[in-house]
């Protein structure tokens, strides 16, 4: 079964992002360490809503400031107005316009890795696209349940203008 939109293994649209700060709480992960990003996320869950400067109700997961060795950041996060008002625990990175692949991942949020795994193995080595060197995220929308196995998220890839 397929966690990409179609067979055809393509994005589900091409997005031209605008520039916009994420803030939340953020730590950083390995490939052999991501099993820990649902427990930042639950940490994260009681500030949803609550957040200084918060715009609109979708969350993030944002990997930035990657190491070179494989390491990486992961914020859990919202969209904000501004850093000045937040607590001194949140981490926020603000995302540069970008064009963006964005591909569903449809189902349940533990299954989130195959998705990004056939992005990275299958689709982008076939596509003619290349990865640009810019952060990659996932968008939650508002009506986003965690319990449910009939989610939509959002994986928002970003590319090289060619």
């Amino acid at each position: 079964m397929s966690t990409l939109k179609d067979a055809g293994f393509a994005p589900a649209r091409y997005e031209n992002g605008r520039a916009f700060t994420i803030a939340g709480l953020g730590e950083r992960y390995t490939l052999q360490t991501l099993q820990g990003i649902p427990v930042l996320w639950q940490r994260f869950a009681q500030h949803i809503g609550k957040v200084p400067g918060q715009v609109g109700h979708d969350t993030y997961g944002l990997c930035c400031n990657p190491d070179g060795q494989g390491g990486f950041e992961y914020i859990a996060g919202v969209e904000v107005t501004s850093t000045e008002a937040l607590a001194q625990a949140f981490r926020w990175y603000t995302l540069a316009p970008q064009h963006y692949a964005v591909f569903e991942h449809r189902g349940a949020i533990s299954a989130i890795g195959q998705t990004f795994e056939r992005i990275w193995k299958e689709w982008l080595p076939g596509s003619g696209e290349q990865a640009a060197d810019a952060p990659e995220f996932e968008r939650y929308s508002a009506d986003y349940d965690p319990g449910s196995d009939n989610n939509v998220v959002e994986i928002w890839l970003p590319l090289k203008v060619r």
